[in-house]
């Protein structure tokens, strides 16, 4: 179920035929997956399942994934400021286009952290007590183990820091970013999180510090 309430009579479907124009977003790396038509039946369905539901010319209502079993969760519905679009973040589970390929575009990369935090979630739920625990595990199951490594990737980003060593510190704060995505899940905290704190901050007119240490 998207995560707020959805008002589909907000929307002006007459626009576009009965229809409004559906761009589907990957919640997590921000890649659009692709671009569909929906009618209100077809909205209806998405908000009480949970999964899209799209309106084809020549199929009618379908449901995304049906066949194929690579439906699309929904995060969250949004609609445009014309009430005749709607964005829709969802989570893919599989690919979107019809060619097997993850979007139905030549997306850009994924964000590497988003990439990396889903990692981390699925190394934390593959719990196997006949198999040696990944290194993600272990962390995740040792505090002291996780905030000793963390304090000790940043000590090594510091000091390659300050030797003015940029391919170096470009490698410690990988590290560095892998420990604290790793601790941010231990702690039951994301880097969803983190991003929505640095944007609310930048609306403020800040630079990405707390209120209290920022200055001149």
């Amino acid at each position: 179920m998207p995560s707020q309430a959805f008002d589909i009579d907000a929307l002006d479907f007459s626009k576009g035929g009965g229809r409004v124009t559906v761009v589907a977003q990957d919640a997590t790396t921000g890649v659009v997956l692709m671009v569909a038509q929906a009618d209100r039946r077809a909205l209806e369905r998405t908000v009480t399942t949970g999964e899209m539901h799209y309106t084809s010319r020549t199929r009618g209502l379908w449901h995304k994934g049906a066949t194929s079993g690579h439906v699309q969760r929904v995060v969250r519905l949004v609609a445009d400021c014309d009430g005749d679009a709607v964005l829709a973040h969802v989570t893919p589970l599989g690919p979107a286009c019809h060619t097997n390929a993850p979007s139905c575009f030549a997306a850009p990369d994924p964000d590497a952290i988003a990439v990396l935090g889903r990692t981390i979630e699925s190394r934390a739920r593959a719990a196997s007590p006949t198999s040696r625990p990944s290194y993600t595990r272990r962390l995740l199951a040792d505090r002291n183990l996780r905030t000793k490594k963390l304090g000790e990737e940043m000590s090594e980003l510091i000091v390659a820091c300050a030797d003015g060593d940029a391919e170096r510190a470009a490698n410690e704060a990988a590290d560095v970013v892998y420990h604290v995505l790793v601790a941010l899940h231990a702690a039951g905290s994301a880097w969803s999180a983190v991003q929505s704190i640095l944007a609310t901050r930048a609306k403020g007119g800040g630079d990405g510090r707390a209120p209290a240490e920022c200055g001149p």
